[in-house]
């Protein structure tokens, strides 16, 4: 931290401290208000979600019921992001990048905003508090930290031009709010200035491995390893290494991550990323012990309670699975455990249960889109197989126009697919699989699009390997594949 100077009062503190002198921003009355606001509507997302299950009585009320509820409490975190970019977290638990520091969040903000008070020209305090507002919409899903964070980090800047923490930063948020070329090119300032500077090494490998360049982020993961080993780049050099199919070498550098952690939040989330890696290769027992770990440690981590959930319906025990996804999606109800509630719900018949969570995505797509939010992945892939196909597909679109991963090319295949348009979505669905990456769904939808081109020696191929793979990764996935390679078995 720079030396600690009592100059002038912070210019986005509370209302109850001193105004800033001339010549700053007075952003003081509004910190503590968009506090309660995001309380506020943390509360109301988790209430819309309870709401399913209050009306189920009456389905119909209750779904209706269950829009219009999330309608009025997520217009609030669309209308919180004013720049039009925050994004609402969705994803498989333990998908990409990790956090940036084990410092928890809700802890750091308060603490960073007390000692700015005394301390308002420390610049990297400043870029402190902007990282842990990054942090702390990652773990609860808010965009709305966004702006804080921004204006934290900009403030630095302006006491300290060019300083790295700020542009770490800088770097940190532009990923978070999925602008990856930005966060490539603040990170790589940040570097320019401190070639050490944790933050930016792993911001650098997340933004390259968001915009598809894997070789390259393969390299930056070798880099950041030599110059700065720790929990943050293990855990991005092991995904990295997934994505190239490495699978043993990322077990082993995880297990290395997980021997180092100290706190409880980098535990959960090493433990959760190995829970997520082997249940990826169909080992499910494994998977409930990693997901087991990671919840000793930190009985809040909903990425392992989501993680456990999908481990228990891959092994049979679907009633567990849903009273875990149930219990995340009330405290968090995002896309991801939405759609894998309401798949859960719809192989075992019950499809008002499963209307009700897929409405709540519909919700979300269409709040975020109002927005100027990009939808993401997730929503382009729950729309595809439970919404507005045509949505779907401008969505996928959208998002490889913006990015070449593995991900977008798997997105944009199946939308093509259920679209009808299954030879223009080949290439796609070939290219999700030729990193290497071992994902039992790509296989999956790259069968069932070769079936549907006539490449039925292709697709019994692809489909067996689905399921060899991981017989369980998905309920309603897992029961199509099986049914169109008996099909196909049948018909040789």
């Amino acid at each position: 931290m720079a030396p600690h100077r009592n100059d002038s009062a912070p210019d986005s503190e509370p209302a109850e401290e001193p105004g800033p002198p001339s010549g700053t921003e007075d952003a003081g009355g509004s910190e503590d208000a968009e506090a309660a606001e995001a309380g506020r509507r943390r509360s109301g997302i988790r209430r819309f979600a309870a709401v399913g299950r209050q009306r189920r009585a009456s389905r119909f009320a209750g779904c209706a019921a269950l829009l219009a509820v999330a309608l009025t409490a997520g217009s609030v975190a669309v209308d919180g992001v004013r720049d039009g970019r925050g994004v609402v977290a969705t994803g498989a638990p333990g998908d990409g990048p990790g956090p940036l520091t084990g410092v928890r969040p809700d802890t750091s903000v308060p603490a960073l905003r007390a000692r700015l008070r005394s301390q308002p020209r420390d610049f990297g305090g400043w870029a402190a508090l902007g990282l842990a507002y990054v942090e702390q919409a990652r773990t609860d899903g808010d965009p709305s930290h966004y702006p804080r964070a921004e204006k934290a980090l900009n403030r630095s800047l302006e006491l300290k031009p060019g300083n790295d923490r700020a542009l770490a930063g800088r770097a940190a948020l532009a990923a978070a709010r999925h602008d990856f070329t930005d966060a490539l090119t603040y990170a790589d300032r940040a570097l320019k200035a401190n070639p050490y500077n944790e933050h930016a090494l792993c911001s650098r490998i997340d933004a390259l491995v968001e915009l598809g360049r894997y070789d390259d982020a393969a390299r930056a993961a070798d880099t950041a390893d030599t110059r700065r080993p720790g929990v943050p780049v293990f855990t991005r050099y092991a995904y990295v290494r997934e994505l190239r199919g490495e699978v043993d070498t990322a077990r082993q550098v995880l297990e290395r991550a997980l021997a180092s952690a100290s706190s409880p939040a980098d535990v959960a989330y090493v433990a959760t990323r190995l829970g997520r890696l082997a249940w990826n290769q169909g080992d499910h027992p494994a998977a409930l012990r990693h997901y087991a770990r990671a919840l000793a440690a930190d009985d809040t981590h909903l990425p392992a309670l989501e993680g456990r959930a999908r481990a228990k319906a891959a092994r049979g025990d679907r009633e567990g699975a849903v009273r875990d996804l149930e219990d995340v999606v009330a405290r968090s109800p995002l896309p991801g455990p939405l759609v894998a509630l309401g798949e859960l719900y719809e192989a075992r018949g019950e499809r008002a249960k499963a209307r009700e969570q897929y409405a709540l995505v519909d919700a979300w797509t269409a709040l975020a889109r109002s927005g100027g939010v990009h939808a993401g992945l997730d929503t382009a892939l729950a729309a595809a197989d439970h919404g507005d196909k045509d949505a779907a597909l401008r969505a996928a679109r959208a998002e490889w126009d913006r990015r070449h991963t593995v991900h977008t090319a798997d997105a944009l295949a199946w939308a093509l697919h259920v679209g009808g348009r299954d030879a223009e979505a080949l290439p796609y669905a070939r290219r999700a699989t030729a990193t290497g990456y071992r994902n039992a769904a790509f296989l999956h939808h790259l069968g069932i699009i070769e079936r549907a081109v006539g490449r039925d020696e292709d697709a019994r191929r692809h489909l067996r390997a689905a399921l060899d793979l991981n017989p369980g990764f998905s309920p309603l996935g897992a029961r199509e594949a099986r049914t169109a390679l008996k099909d196909l078995e049948a018909a040789r």
